[in-house]
């Protein structure tokens, strides 16, 4: 059985106890591809405005970075 994926809030990473997210769970939030915040975050990270940790073809961004991030950018999906 597939398992089906779940677009994530930003209420839902609030309450996620993850420390560390990935692209996929939070293009929902930004209204992109999680492979175009994988391609940027290789390119040119600064650019993204929030922090991201690039491990060879992996990308992790902290949590407490991109909800600070939403904070400023006035997002509250």
């Amino acid at each position: 059985m597939e398992k089906k994926k779940t677009k994530l809030t930003l209420q839902d990473i609030r309450e996620s106890e993850k420390e560390m997210l990935t692209p996929a769970d939070v293009s929902h939030v930004l209204r992109c591809d999680s492979y175009t915040i994988t391609l940027q975050a290789r390119a040119d990270p600064k650019k993204l405005g929030f922090p991201v940790i690039v491990m060879g073809s992996r990308v992790r961004i902290p949590k407490a970075g991109f909800l600070r991030f939403c904070e400023l950018a006035g997002l509250h999906r």
